[in-house]
């Protein structure tokens, strides 16, 4: 009753704000409470906050969850593809669903760039979730808020923390296949360049570790990870940060010629469980990547000391990470009248 009165009150002196408000809730009138979303994380909120479809789309939590629920039950390895997925959105142009976006006549696709091709994947869960959600609420829930949505629901099926996820993105109109070639972190990162890669985001090196341990589930290919095994700096020998047992165990899987697509999960021990074996596996020689191993070894700022702090305090990672994902979430968002909400999300309106 107060939020009706006060809505009440709102509408009587300003009408036209009102009116706005209620037809772009991101334009941030205060629909949902006021305050700002995140900011118990220290994280600004963009005009993005929890409760943008509490009236327009009120199931739309609710529609994500169950088909989540259903393909991570079917295939586990989904959540961490979804919250990839996002994570390559959100560095290309902002959280905007340009990732999605197939090749056209106006649209050269992301999905072509080097870090994404025959990599990305999951587009059909995210598919499924924009059909039921266009039955639910026709053309309202953006295409950039359910690969968010997914991220999180992801992240929580897993085992993961949950956090009141601030929503009110709009989907972009364009897609950078350069941009994408040139943000996204490659696996064979040095750390300077993934703390160059993560600044160019507003993201500091506490956002890198933290978002790194997203590698807590899922796989990487082969072709990742074949340099460490063979020929780490140009003269035929492995990475020697790797424990030998784990590099015998890589060769196995991951032959020196051929076999680019054979898959290793990046936290062996709990390869579908979202939690901090990840960075345990890094102080014992067991990470996968270049990019997870340097976090310990890189030497530049305190990295190091944050993969210890978060191996031995899963709490203290996971409450990390929710402030490390509220961040990058609100990496320049369309919101108000920019952008569009897609009918569907691999083609523009």
């Amino acid at each position: 009753m107060a939020f009706l009165k006060v809505a009440f009150g709102f509408l009587v002196t300003a009408f036209v704000s009102a009116t706005l408000s209620l037809a772009y809730p991101g334009l941030g009138f205060g629909w949902g409470g006021g305050g700002v979303p995140g900011s118990q994380f220290g994280a600004p909120s963009y005009g993005l906050f929890p409760q943008f479809y509490q009236f327009s789309c009120p199931q739309a939590e609710d529609i994500v969850m169950s088909v989540l629920e259903k393909a991570i039950a079917n295939e586990p390895r989904m959540a961490a593809s979804l919250l990839r997925l996002h994570f390559h959105d959100c560095f290309v142009q902002g959280c905007d669903a340009s990732v999605l976006l197939d090749d056209s006549a106006t649209i050269v696709s992301e999905k072509n760039s080097l870090p994404n091709r025959n990599s990305i994947r999951g587009f059909e869960v995210i598919d499924e979730i924009k059909a039921k959600l266009e039955e639910a609420c026709p053309q309202t829930v953006s295409c950039a808020d359910i690969l968010a949505m997914a991220a999180h629901g992801s992240t929580v099926l897993s085992g993961g923390p949950s956090w009141e996820l601030p929503l009110g993105r709009r989907d972009s109109k364009t897609a950078s296949l350069g941009t994408s070639n040139n943000n996204i972190p490659p696996p064979n990162s040095t750390l300077q360049n993934l703390i160059t890669l993560f600044q160019r985001q507003g993201l500091d090196e506490v956002d890198l570790v933290a978002l790194s341990g997203g590698h807590t589930i899922g796989v990487a290919r082969c072709v990742t990870f074949k340099q460490r095994i063979y020929n780490q700096n140009g003269n035929n020998l492995p990475d020697e940060t790797l424990e030998k047992t784990y590099y015998y165990g890589l060769k196995f899987v991951c032959p020196k010629s051929g076999g680019d697509n054979n898959i290793s999960p990046l936290d062996f021990g709990s390869p579908v469980k979202f939690d901090n074996l990840y960075f345990k596996l890094i102080l014992w020689g067991k990470g996968l990547l270049n990019s997870d191993e340097v976090l310990l070894t890189g030497n530049i700022g305190n990295t190091m000391e944050l993969v210890k702090a978060y191996a031995e305090d899963e709490n203290l990672f996971f409450e990390q990470f929710v402030k490390s994902m509220i961040k990058m979430g609100n990496i320049s968002p369309l919101t108000g009248f920019n952008g569009e909400v897609r009918k569907n999300c691999h083609s523009v309106n």
